[in-house]
């Protein structure tokens, strides 16, 4: 059977080889091909013996998702649509700034949490995402970004900062996500520190514990509410994971973390969770978490009932925060002119309401695209 080796961390790795009779050596040097210098043509690999390069044309293929469309928005953002077959397609977010340049990843095709104000989650869910179309959205932006041709040193890199906050929840496909973190992580594939990766979850705590242990990063939480009412409405798998538990696993998660804070995800929406006191009754519900918030003023979709905050009542809500010594920013927004601020990553779907059916045209629009 034919091995994805994108599919594959060191451990996974070095294990084939040894099935294979080779020396545990060769995974390192084969891990370093694929992901430092993003080679997937095993001729190209040259210092592995000729004979170990023909035994791995018969047995293993580098297979990334395929890239079916890339749009640029005017700010720089640009935006990645991946074909992950069966008609489904995901996105990826590259956002360019003056000392970082963060990409943002998908870990499933759609998703099952249907939190009301996302447009992900209203095109439905179809399946988790595996390793190979976890890290082979970061292996294909690499080659687009002209990251491989050109190489990099430590302190300069074109991706500096991978998020997983696009398609999808993280921690609902854990056991994919966690071998396609400690690709990221490993010295002989990316290189990334764990303060440059981030991990948002909605609250899927017994991950979170998991998570914790297992490949501890940088964690932002989707809270978008400062009580169990509201959020059981924007948020509903709140209903299972209500806030006191939430806020017990983010304590138990910075234990391992390697920041010292928890970052708390909070949409703004008009009338729904942005009055003043809301903001008052934010800070008392995290009072004992260490933390920072990040306010993303709503982006909208079709068929969305909500209203983005105005920017007055953006900086008061803040204002508030910051003036009870927590440490708050408001997000940017960027890409929205091509779908691709936080909220909007759905593809080209033309009735985003209609669950479910949204992936298989998403795909078909990219590829007549591509086709012009």
């Amino acid at each position: 059977m034919t091995v994805n080796l994108l599919d594959l961390d060191a451990a996974s790795l070095s294990a084939f080889f040894a099935g294979h009779g080779e020396k545990p050596f060769r995974a390192r040097q084969v891990l370093r091909w694929v992901h430092r210098f993003g080679q997937g043509d095993f001729d190209a690999m040259t210092d592995l013996a000729r004979s170990l390069r023909e035994k791995l044309k018969d047995m293993a293929v580098v297979l990334p998702p395929a890239i079916v469309a890339d749009s640029l928005a005017g700010d720089g953002t640009r935006k990645f649509l991946f074909d992950v077959g069966a008609g489904n397609a995901v996105e990826s977010v590259f956002i360019p700034e003056d000392d970082r340049g963060t990409l943002c990843i998908s870990t499933q095709a759609g998703c099952a949490l249907d939190c009301s104000f996302c447009s992900t989650g209203k095109q439905g869910f179809n399946r988790n995402l595996t390793v190979a179309e976890i890290i082979g959205q970061l292996w294909q932006a690499r080659h687009a970004l002209g990251a491989y041709r050109h190489g990099e040193t430590q302190g300069e890199r074109v991706i500096s900062n991978v998020v997983l906050m696009g398609m999808g929840e993280p921690l609902a496909n854990l056991d994919h996500t966690v071998l396609a973190l400690r690709l990221m992580l490993d010295d002989d594939a990316y290189g990334l520190s764990r303060r440059r990766v981030t991990v948002s979850t909605s609250g899927l705590v017994p991950a979170m514990d998991r998570l914790r242990d297992e490949c501890p990063v940088a964690l932002a939480v989707s809270l978008h509410a400062p009580n169990d009412r509201l959020r059981d409405e924007l948020v509903p798998i709140n209903r299972k994971y209500p806030l006191p538990l939430l806020l017990a696993a983010c304590r138990r998660y910075l234990e391992k973390a390697p920041r010292d804070f928890v970052t708390f995800e909070y949409v703004m929406l008009d009338g729904v969770n942005d009055s003043d006191g809301q903001a008052e009754e934010l800070l008392a519900l995290t009072r004992d978490v260490p933390c920072k918030f990040n306010l993303i003023p709503f982006n909208p979709f079709p068929g969305s009932s909500y209203r983005r905050s105005p920017a007055p009542r953006i900086r008061r809500f803040a204002e508030i925060l910051m003036a009870a010594g927590v440490v708050t920013t408001t997000r940017k927004t960027r890409g929205d002119d091509i779908d691709a601020a936080c909220g909007q990553l759905a593809g080209q779907i033309l009735d985003r309401t209609k669950r479910g059916t949204g992936r298989t045209f998403a795909l078909q629009m990219a590829r007549h695209e591509v086709a012009r």
